[in-house]
């Protein structure tokens, strides 16, 4: 069984003059769902207030649960902060963390939503409110589950949030592999980034991938990689500028498996970035990439056994 992360408030009507795909996370849900008992399914709890202000500013985190975020920082994310938006903020981020509590004890876990880099410390940004990545990496060093997390971030957009707010952090390294051209104009400084030029297709990408992710994980030896598997490297995503193939992207997440596998790492995933007008076409690259993942660790599991 892949244990996956989900909860109903994940699917929100989608506010007035919103650009996002409200119901990209509803299809994931349905289109795993179609496919059996595969999965084991798990439902998280809001991430208390307490651990949102260790990695966000106090006030920012008082206007987003108010639901009264001001006009330019509803600009900055995307789409007006509603009181369910407000709440679906709240709890991806402890789905996040409760992914990586998972992952610990199973070898992987996947949360259904997440991936929110973009969100800084008094503002949120790219379609990003609270950054769940680094929320759930600072909760789980600071609850002592693991010693060294690493974000591993394979979004075609720098994760640029995560960085700033986990840097120099102890026990917690970041890792960007990204579009060098694409948003955010203004880059972060991640422990690793590795940016590429417009237009890198599979071969090289998952080239520079091996080469640059191995010697970071033999280095810093983290105990488990939360992953940011966004899914807009590829060639028709909307917002990407990188031409992976669903192939590609496949590959991607095998190559992603071993290396943690070989080296007894723990995975959660979250879904991260895919955009484009066919919704379902998206939400079926995300769904791949949980069933890549998740059947990698499961082959490593039954091998063992």
């Amino acid at each position: 069984m892949i244990p996956v992360v989900h909860h109903p408030a994940y699917v929100v009507p989608a506010p007035s003059s919103s650009g996002y795909r409200w119901n990209k996370n509803g299809m994931i849900r349905d289109l795993l769902r179609e496919r059996g008992e595969t999965f084991a399914w798990f439902e998280p709890a809001a991430m208390p207030r307490c651990w949102i202000e260790e990695a966000h500013d106090p006030d920012y985190v008082a206007e987003v649960i108010a639901a009264q975020v001001p006009r330019d920082k509803e600009r900055r994310i995307g789409f007006p902060v509603t009181p369910l938006v407000a709440a679906r903020a709240q709890i991806v981020p402890g789905g996040t963390w409760l992914a990586a509590t998972l992952a610990l004890e199973h070898g992987f876990a996947a949360n259904s939503a997440g991936g929110s880099h973009h969100a800084l410390a008094a503002t949120g940004a790219g379609y990003c409110i609270f950054n769940d990545l680094a929320i759930a990496a600072i909760r789980l060093v600071e609850e002592g589950r693991v010693e060294r997390v690493l974000i591993v971030d394979c979004d075609v957009h720098q994760g640029d949030g995560t960085a700033a707010l986990t840097a120099g952090r102890p026990g917690i390294a970041t890792y960007s592999i990204h579009a060098e051209k694409n948003f955010p104009a203004r880059k972060a400084r991640s422990t690793v980034d590795v940016a590429l030029a417009d237009g890198v297709g599979d071969t090289a990408y998952l080239e520079r991938l091996e080469a640059t992710l191995t010697p970071l994980l033999d280095s810093y030896r983290p105990d488990l990689i939360l992953y940011q598997a966004g899914v807009d490297p590829f060639a028709e995503d909307r917002l990407g500028r990188l031409a992976l193939s669903e192939a590609g992207l496949e590959r991607r997440e095998a190559l992603v498996a071993r290396l943690a596998i070989e080296r007894g790492i723990a995975l959660a995933s979250t879904v991260g970035g895919g955009y484009g007008a066919d919704v379902l076409a998206v939400a079926r690259r995300h769904v791949a990439s949980i069933v890549a993942l998740g059947r990698a660790f499961a082959r490593a599991r039954a091998g063992r056994d």
